[in-house]
């Protein structure tokens, strides 16, 4: 598969994993600065960011690059919420990394 189509499909993935697959409950829940009673914010935050890195991992073949896509996401996302970067910065650090993501891929992969 070309970096191309692994980069739209990476991007597909996302807005699938950030959106619907989401949901309310997670999006509250990952949020240190207003977690949920009785939910631990790092649990939310871990299963939505393995969300993301388990659709990056099958999409690309690489147990590699899921893992860090899923600490990224961690990372990039926790800084959301902590208010230290934007909606618009978030979405578009996630966006920076799967252009990263494909382009590791097409270096080590030929794709």
């Amino acid at each position: 598969m070309a970096g191309a189509e692994i980069l739209a499909m990476m991007i597909v993935g996302h807005m699938i994993a950030d959106y619907p697959l989401q949901g309310d409950f997670l999006a509250r829940a990952k949020n240190r600065m207003d977690a949920i009673p009785g939910v631990p914010w790092q649990h939310a935050m871990a299963a939505h960011s393995i969300i993301h890195g388990g659709f990056v991992g099958m999409i690309t073949g690489s147990v590699l690059l899921g893992l860090v896509e899923t600490v990224m996401h961690f990372l990039i996302d926790d800084s959301k919420c902590r208010g230290q970067i934007s909606y618009h910065e978030d979405q578009s650090a996630h966006i920076m990394c799967k252009l990263i993501w494909a382009a590791v891929f097409v270096l080590t992969e030929g794709g």
